[in-house]
């Protein structure tokens, strides 16, 4: 009963409020049977159309954001459609499928959550997420939402932290999952090792990203089509964040210049965030005029997007440019940072 239930009370803000859940998960990753006797039967199409609905999620929350009108779908079709049919028949099979599915739909929830600065909701999420995927016996998606709540951790100012849960969920699940899953883990921990200033630390668990990638670029097998999104490319992107967090804008943009261009109507966010990080990064070679380049790109392309993140990478670009602050160019730059974004509707 206890893995059919959503808890829906308040939550401990913190890198402490997942020590409970992990631990569970580091020790009993899988449950041993899912199947179920209730009322409704669940059955493949159930499934597809809950799958589906986590691809659609997915792909908007890319393009515009965590604060938009599908995410509040999202949180919809978790709590009215797939917890629901927690407590219907079905068998082993499915069962698992619908644990898995479920997990998958809570970290989005939560990365949406996430995304806003709702980090009580985030946390909340990404534990319901880890006991879904564990009574789904999904080692995958586990791995996965370990990693991103590790990413939140960094994203709260617990690196530290970020770092056990990321080598927790490589450990516990390397020789269990796809070679993508577990280099994006790796790509995790080098991100809270240059938050730590450690870049012996962050360079090795960046170089095992790297190799992981190749693996699976060379092998893919059976990896899960979500994890698709994490490619060389979106690697060299973060690795410009690793390094402009080291304090080495040289290498950052060595490394951005293996960083292929992504199109803005697909990847709108991570574009814009990216742009930011290159101001930045400019910023510490005092080349106030590439930094103004991309940090005007950067505001130009988040304000199509819903996304409180967004707006501190943003913030972060201003307060960067404060010795260069009587500047005419810096403060139009920070006056379009300060402006309010149009609220993107349905259509």
């Amino acid at each position: 009963m206890e893995r059919r239930s959503f808890f829906t009370g308040a939550l401990a803000v913190g890198a402490g409020a997942y020590t409970p859940p992990v631990t569970r998960w580091l020790a009993v990753p899988a449950d041993p049977q899912a199947e179920h006797q209730g009322t409704q039967r669940v059955g493949r199409q159930d499934l597809d159309e809950l799958w589906a609905a986590a691809d659609d999620a997915r792909r908007w929350d890319q393009k515009y954001g965590g604060g938009t009108w599908k995410s509040s779908s999202v949180v919809a079709c978790l709590y009215q459609r797939a917890v629901p049919l927690l407590h219907g028949t079905y068998s082993d099979a499915v069962g698992r499928q619908l644990f898995a599915v479920t997990a998958e739909l809570a970290r989005i929830a939560g990365w949406s959550a996430l995304d806003m600065g709702h980090h009580d909701v985030a946390q909340r999420h990404f534990i319901q997420a880890l006991r879904m995927a564990r009574a789904g016996r999904n080692m995958d998606i586990g791995c996965h939402v370990l990693t991103t709540a590790a990413l939140q951790t960094i994203l709260r100012g617990h690196p530290n932290e970020a770092v056990d849960m990321a080598q927790g969920a490589y450990e516990r699940a390397r020789h269990q999952v796809a070679p993508r899953v577990l280099a994006f883990a790796k790509l995790v921990e080098a991100r809270a090792h240059a938050r730590l200033g450690d870049a012996r630390a962050a360079g090795t668990a960046l170089a095992a990203s790297e190799h992981l990638l190749e693996q699976a670029d060379v092998a893919p097998g059976d990896e899960p089509a979500w994890i698709g999104y994490y490619t060389p490319d979106r690697m060299a992107a973060d690795a410009v964040e690793i390094h402009r967090d080291l304090g080495s804008p040289d290498a950052a943009l060595r490394w951005n210049s293996r960083a292929a261009a992504m199109p803005p109507s697909d990847f709108t966010r991570s574009v814009g965030l990216r742009m930011t990080v290159l101001a930045t990064t400019h910023l510490q070679k005092g080349a106030l005029d590439q930094a103004l380049d991309h940090g005007q790109r950067a505001i130009s392309v988040l304000s199509r997007v819903q996304s409180a993140r967004a707006n501190d990478y943003v913030s972060d670009v201003v307060r960067a440019m404060v010795p260069w602050r009587r500047d005419p160019r810096v403060q139009e730059l920070s006056r379009r940072a300060r402006a309010p974004h149009p609220t993107l509707s349905e259509d």
